[in-house]
């Protein structure tokens, strides 16, 4: 029998090929869990009611087993004026306590669009201060001049590009995965 994910990465050619976006294929079950950070040099954007809220030349993504990768861009590259506080958080077993935000624009208010670790655990010290974006509530997610499917369900979230296969965590009936 084979494993998760394996049709799916064979059909995008098999892990290391070259995906349509230049980016080496990649399957979300070779990630590895407990999650890793990983430095990319690749341009991220969040556009939202046609205004940049995010236009960043890098960021990091940190990938876990079963998930798309979820991109956090370093709040220098972020318009902190769109963002508004609110009063969520969540534990991550591995990051910490998140907090999230709503991106507001004029009338319209995505609720909890983005979240951050502010003071997060030893092993993801290099996300503090950054910001990660839910494609899911946002107008317009890219990675370079690649816009992004996002992460189904609303718990997760991962962007999904051309070079990451699944299945994807996070769908309906995928709780008990």
């Amino acid at each position: 029998m084979a494993r998760r994910g394996e049709r799916e990465l064979e059909a995008a050619g098999g892990q290391g090929a070259i995906a349509v976006n230049g980016k080496p294929v990649e399957s979300v079950w070779d990630f590895p869990r407990p999650p890793t950070v990983e430095p990319v040099e690749w341009r991220i954007r969040v556009v939202h009611a046609g205004v940049t809220v995010v236009d960043a030349p890098r960021a990091v993504r940190v990938l876990e087993t079963s998930q798309a990768p979820a991109y956090y861009v370093d709040a220098e590259f972020i318009d902190d004026d769109l963002l508004v506080q609110g009063p969520r958080r969540s534990m991550c077993e591995w990051k910490g306590s998140a907090t999230y935000a709503d991106v507001v624009i004029g009338d319209t208010r995505a609720t909890e669009a983005c979240w951050t670790y502010r003071t997060p655990t030893p092993r993801f010290a290099s996300i503090r201060d950054h910001w990660a974006f839910y494609a899911q509530a946002l107008d317009e997610c890219w990675v370079d001049d690649e816009r992004v499917d996002p992460n189904e369900g609303s718990f997760y979230g991962g962007w999904i590009t051309a070079n990451v296969t699944g299945p994807f965590k996070g769908a309906v009936d995928t709780r008990g995965w």
